[in-house]
C-alpha cells in the first residue's frame, strides 16, 4: 500500500514540475522551420494542392504534345526532372512535420499515461476506504447483535 502512495505522491510531483515548467507542453514556440514545414505538409496533403498539380501536369503534357515547337517532347524529361526534385525536398520537409508531430503525440501519451495511472491509484484508495468503512459497520453490527443477544439471554 505504501508503494501506491509513493507513486501517487510522484506522480504528482511531476505533474507540479511539468506545469512549473510550461503551461502546455504542445505550446512550445515554434522555430520558422518548424512553421515552414508545417505549411509545406498541409498544403502537400490536401485535395486543393493534387488537384492543382494534376492540372498543371495535364496542361504540361498536352501543350508539349499537341505543339509543334514543344520545349519538353515526348519522354518529357524536363517534366521528370521537376518532379524529382519536388519529391526529394518535400518528402524530408514532410518527415520533419511529422517527427515534430509524433513528439507531441508522445507527450501527451505519457501525460495521459500518468493521468490514468493517478486515476487508478485513487480509486484503489477509495475502494480501500469503502471497504474499511464496511469492515467497521460489520463489526458494529456484530457487535449490536451480540449485545441483544446477551440481552435476550438475561430476559430468559
Amino acid at each position: 500500500m505504501t508503494n501506491d502512495f509513493d507513486i501517487l505522491r510522484k506522480l504528482r510531483e511531476r505533474a507540479r514540475a511539468r506545469i512549473a515548467k510550461t503551461p502546455d507542453a504542445t505550446a512550445a514556440p515554434l522555430t520558422l522551420g518548424d512553421r515552414c514545414a508545417d505549411t509545406v505538409a498541409t498544403v502537400m496533403g490536401s485535395w486543393r494542392f493534387i488537384i492543382v498539380q494534376s492540372v498543371i501536369l495535364l496542361g504540361w503534357i498536352a501543350w508539349n504534345a499537341a505543339a509543334g515547337h514543344a520545349f519538353d517532347p515526348y519522354p518529357f524529361i524536363l517534366l521528370n526532372l521537376a518532379l524529382s526534385f519536388q519529391a526529394a525536398y518535400s518528402a524530408p520537409i514532410i518527415m520533419m512535420s511529422q517527427n515534430r508531430q509524433a513528439d507531441i503525440d508522445r507527450r501527451r501519451a505519457i501525460e495521459d499515461f500518468d493521468v490514468n495511472r493517478k486515476a487508478e491509484l485513487e480509486i484503489e484508495t477509495l475502494h480501500e476506504k469503502i471497504d474499511l468503512l464496511r469492515e467497521q459497520e460489520i463489526a458494529r453490527l456484530i457487535a449490536t447483535v451480540e449485545r441483544l443477544a446477551a440481552m435476550l439471554e438475561k430476559r430468559s
